[in-house]
């Protein structure tokens, strides 16, 4: 499989390193010094493109490859609000979009964890809830992807919650977010829900990047011959 890496962080450089050990070939390396270079690409060169760049440079990345007929493979988060407008160039270009806001295996089983407790939590008043995560220093976005999925998965089980909140003090109908940034911490996920008499909690602990890494370079095996807009949920089917 020939890869386009957009985003050559250390992110970046994971992904280069488990693709390569899985017998893949590193067609180019896409980064801030060199981002006009994508724009020479062809779908003839690449059979994928790992995008995991920033948040300013998503849309537009993500957004060449699809008019390209390059199938993209996106982790990178903040970016969201312009979903919408990639999904329509995806189904207008017949082309393949993977996203995921989190590519480790376990962090998606965790996903469905906390779906299924929040199913069961929702009936039950008098807990309240809280959710925090906490990533290194260098995470540019805050909320994380992947606590807005969670609290989006909290969300879908309450009627009365219809919305989430960043560090803020949160209203009855909003699903509370707290964000740290800490040291070089990978990623920590928490979920708890608390009443007068008791505590329930779920935790996702990240101890590298490296299941970030093989997640992505496992999507982007598994696109292959796919179309439309995918993510993890069909390929954990």
């Amino acid at each position: 499989m020939r890869i386009v890496l957009i985003g050559y962080g250390k992110m970046g450089k994971e992904i280069e390193r488990l693709a390569l050990g899985r017998g893949h070939t590193i067609v180019a390396r896409i980064d801030v010094d060199n981002a006009h270079e994508l724009a020479n690409l062809t779908s003839q060169e690449a059979d994928v493109a790992i995008e995991f760049s920033n948040p300013a440079s998503a849309f537009t990345n993500i957004l060449t490859c699809i008019k390209k007929q390059i199938p993209v493979v996106c982790g990178t988060t903040g970016w969201l609000e312009k979903k919408s407008e990639i999904e329509q160039a995806t189904a207008a270009h017949d082309a393949t979009f993977f996203y995921a806001s989190n590519y480790s295996i376990g962090v998606n089983l965790f996903f469905q964890l906390n779906r299924t407790l929040a199913k069961l939590m929702a009936p039950h008043q008098a807990y309240d809830i809280y959710t925090n995560e906490i990533h290194h220093l260098e995470k540019k976005d805050s909320p994380s992807g992947t606590a807005i999925t969670l609290a989006e998965g909290i969300i879908d089980a309450y009627a009365e919650r219809t919305k989430w909140v960043n560090n803020e003090i949160p209203q009855p109908n909003e699903v509370p977010i707290w964000s740290q940034r800490e040291s070089t911490i990978p990623g920590t996920h928490t979920v708890k829900y608390i009443s007068k008499v008791d505590q329930i909690e779920i935790t996702h602990e990240a101890f590298s990047r490296e299941g970030f890494a093989l997640g992505a370079v496992i999507a982007a095996e598994w696109i292959q011959g796919k179309k439309g807009i995918l993510g993890m949920e069909d390929m954990l089917k």
